[in-house]
């Protein structure tokens, strides 16, 4: 399995987040964890977030009905 990772701008992008928000719900244990790729450069699993926003698009339409 292949597995792609992705930098913080094209998460931001994805999501519509800032980058204060992402980290601030990853402090709230409700964001995927970033992976570290050195000592300053962190990824993040791109399945993860597809994951996070299919399943916020799913409470959403939860939330509706």
């Amino acid at each position: 399995m292949s597995v792609k990772l992705i930098r913080i701008k094209a998460v931001m992008e994805r999501t519509g987040l800032a980058r204060s928000t992402i980290y601030k719900y990853i402090s709230l244990g409700q964001f995927p964890q970033p992976i570290k790729l050195g000592t300053r450069a962190v990824a993040w699993v791109e399945s993860e977030i597809d994951t996070w926003i299919n399943d916020s698009i799913r409470r959403r339409d939860e939330d509706a009905a």
